[in-house]
């Protein structure tokens, strides 16, 4: 099985990394991907055009938001969609997923 770790800080990088993860599921279903978002790109959870994508997509990929830029950015965790998990540091994060065998994209 494929172990993946996309990353985004910025917000343009967005429709990229959606776009990877569908290239990559359409040649496998044997990946567990990973979507750590930190820094700017965070408030990309609360634009509906990009929730609607991951929507589709959120079945198969763990999107995940870092604590400390949610706490910059001032955005509450009520107000992500309820399938994004929150991690304290998304540096620390993509480290312990580098860690335990997870490739790092970042598109």
């Amino acid at each position: 099985m494929l172990k993946v770790a996309f990353h985004v800080n910025e917000p343009e990088k967005w429709s990229v990394a959606l776009g990877n993860i569908r290239n990559l599921l359409k040649e496998t279903q044997e990946a567990d991907i990973k979507l750590v978002v930190n820094g700017g790109a965070i408030t990309g959870y609360l634009n509906s055009i990009l929730v609607a994508e991951m929507t589709q997509e959120s079945q198969s990929v763990s999107f995940e938001a870092c604590q400390n830029a949610l706490d910059g950015h001032e955005i509450k965790v009520a107000q992500l969609p309820i399938w994004v998990n929150v991690v304290p540091a998304g540096v620390i994060r993509l480290i312990e997923l580098q860690q335990v065998g997870y490739a790092y994209i970042k598109p």
